[in-house]
C-alpha cells in the first residue's frame, strides 16, 4: 500500500497524471484534512479518468463542496478501478449528493462510499435511494449526521427492497424517529443481507 499523505498536494496530483515516469504502482491515496477545495477536487478527478490503478481515496475533511462532489461524480463515470471512496465533512449538500448519485448509476466498480456529515438533508438521501435501485455494487454507504430524517430514511429503504447488493448501511445522528424506525425494520424484513447500523430508537438517529 502507497500513500502520500505527507507530500505536497500539487505533487501527488503530477504523481497521479504520470505515474508511468514515476515507476510508481499507487493503489491508496490519504489525502485527508488537506484542505484542498474544489479546485484540487478537479485535479484529482482529472487524474482518476485516467488512472487505473488507484482503488481507495480518503479526501475527509476537505472542504470540497457540492462542486468539488460533482468533478469526482463526472469521474466516477469512467473511473473504473476505484473501489473504496471517503468524502466526509465536506458539505457536498443535497446537490453533491445528487452528483454523486448520478455516477452510482453507471459506476460498476465502486463499493464503499462515506458520505458522514456532509447534510445531504431529505433530498440528498432520495436521490441515494433512486441510484441504489439501479446500482449492482456497492456494498456499504456510511450516512451518519445527514439531517436524513423519517422521510430520508424511507427513501432508502425502499430503495433496499429492490437493491440485493449492499450490506452495510450507517445512519447514525440522523433525527430518524419512530415512523423511520418503522421504515428500517420493514426493509431488514424485506432485505435480508443488509445490516443497518443506527442509534436506539429512543434517541435522534
Amino acid at each position: 500500500m502507497t500513500s502520500l499523505v505527507t507530500l505536497p498536494v500539487e505533487l501527488v496530483y503530477r504523481i497521479l497524471d504520470h505515474q508511468d515516469d514515476f515507476t510508481l504502482t499507487l493503489t491508496t491515496l490519504d489525502l485527508r484534512q488537506n484542505y484542498i477545495g474544489v479546485t484540487g477536487a478537479q485535479h484529482l478527478s482529472d487524474a482518476l479518468r485516467i488512472n487505473t490503478t488507484l482503488t481507495t481515496l480518503d479526501l475527509g475533511r476537505n472542504r470540497i463542496g457540492h462542486e468539488g462532489a460533482q468533478h469526482l461524480g463526472d469521474a466516477l463515470r469512467i473511473n473504473t478501478t476505484l473501489t473504496t471512496l471517503n468524502l466526509e465533512g465536506n458539505d457536498i449538500w443535497k446537490y453533491g449528493a445528487q452528483h454523486l448519485a448520478d455516477a452510482l448509476r453507471i459506476n460498476t466498480t465502486l463499493t464503499t462510499l462515506d458520505l458522514t456529515g456532509n447534510e445531504i438533508e431529505v433530498e440528498g438521501a432520495q436521490h441515494l435511494g433512486d441510484a441504489l435501485r439501479i446500482n449492482t455494487t456497492l456494498t456499504t454507504l456510511n450516512l451518519p449526521g445527514n439531517d436524513i430524517g423519517d422521510e430520508g430514511a424511507r427513501h432508502l429503504c425502499d430503495a433496499l427492497r429492490i437493491n440485493t447488493t449492499l450490506t452495510t448501511l450507517d445512519l447514525g445522528g440522523n433525527r430518524i424517529g419512530h415512523e423511520g424506525a418503522q421504515h428500517l425494520r420493514d426493509a431488514l424484513q424485506d432485505n435480508k443481507v443488509i445490516v443497518i447500523h443506527s442509534s436506539p430508537i429512543s434517541h435522534s438517529y
